[in-house]
């Protein structure tokens, strides 16, 4: 060996390889975090879709167990139709358990119809003093157009703005109950009072037999004022109007309400008339 040579420098491997390694891992646990994401979601979806299944299923059951009270209370067998009384009927379609309840819509009262007289009395009858009762009860008759007084609508308007209020009375029937609080006089705390015990879709007279005891309080505040005493709706009809709740629980712990409004009756063209349909009823 010449000892006048030098070695050559030695030759490192390079360090490129542990950083393409690195690249490759943490692509790997890309890849891995978006599959997951990906599954996650495609389950997501799933059960969002089967929730939708399930809510129709059971809504649709719901609306199929109005049906079915309808028909109920249309059979030609007065002793076989479901007494209008509020009890619990259990009807099973398919998977799905379906509570109906009827009740008589007659037995309450109707604001576009019933007299001043009666809106008085049912006033009086949830708690409001005579004066409040004679007056809020004149205002309700103004803003439904069956006031036998009416005053002009320009001091009906005059008496609206000296309230603060920048409308009127419309003089038209209310479409919904809600509407009411509008009225001139007419409190939040006096409407949620009010509202248990009205309806839209009844008879200008309630019917005597109801169940209700603030109505039947009313009635009988209205009789004692008659001369001869008689019921205030003394004509019965073979027309019933019944409400229809229908309470469903189907599969996956779904839950649908429906309500109807229905007037039943032989004289009727179809045998009955829906007067409301939908998840609630006003």
């Amino acid at each position: 060996m010449n000892p006048g040579r030098r070695k050559p420098p030695r030759q490192w491997p390079p360090r490129s390889g542990g950083f393409a390694l690195l690249i490759v891992l943490w692509t790997l646990v890309l890849i891995a975090f978006l599959v997951l994401h990906l599954t996650a979601s495609g389950h997501t979806e799933i059960r969002i879709a089967d929730n939708l299944v399930d809510n129709a299923v059971t809504g649709a059951a719901a609306d199929g167990a109005i049906t079915e009270a309808i028909f109920n209370l249309s059979s030609p067998q007065p002793d076989q139709r479901w007494p209008l009384d509020g009890a619990a009927h259990l009807l099973t379609i398919g998977n799905t358990r379906v509570v109906v309840r009827l009740e008589n819509e007659a037995a309450r009262i109707n604001p576009n119809l019933a007299s001043p007289v009666l809106l008085e009395a049912l006033l009086r009858a949830v708690g409001s003093d005579p004066d409040t009762a004679r007056r809020v009860a004149a205002a309700i008759a103004d803003w439904v157009g069956t006031s036998q007084n009416a005053q002009p609508q320009a001091a009906l308007l005059a008496d609206y703005q000296a309230a603060g209020l920048n409308y009127g009375p419309p003089g038209s029937p209310a479409e919904t109950l809600g509407e009411l609080g509008r009225v001139l006089g007419m409190t939040p705390e006096l409407l949620a009072k009010l509202r248990p015990h009205l309806t839209l879709f009844g008879p200008a007279d309630p019917d005597p037999a109801t169940t209700d005891p603030v109505v039947a309080a009313a009635l009988a505040q209205v009789s004692q004022q008659n001369q001869n005493g008689a019921p205030v709706n003394a004509d019965q009809q073979d027309v019933q109007t019944a409400r229809i709740i229908a309470t469903a629980l189907g599969p996956g712990n779904a839950r649908a309400s429906r309500a109807a409004i229905v007037r039943i009756g032989a004289s009727l063209p179809e045998g009955y008339v829906v007067l409301a349909w939908g998840n609630r009823v006003d």
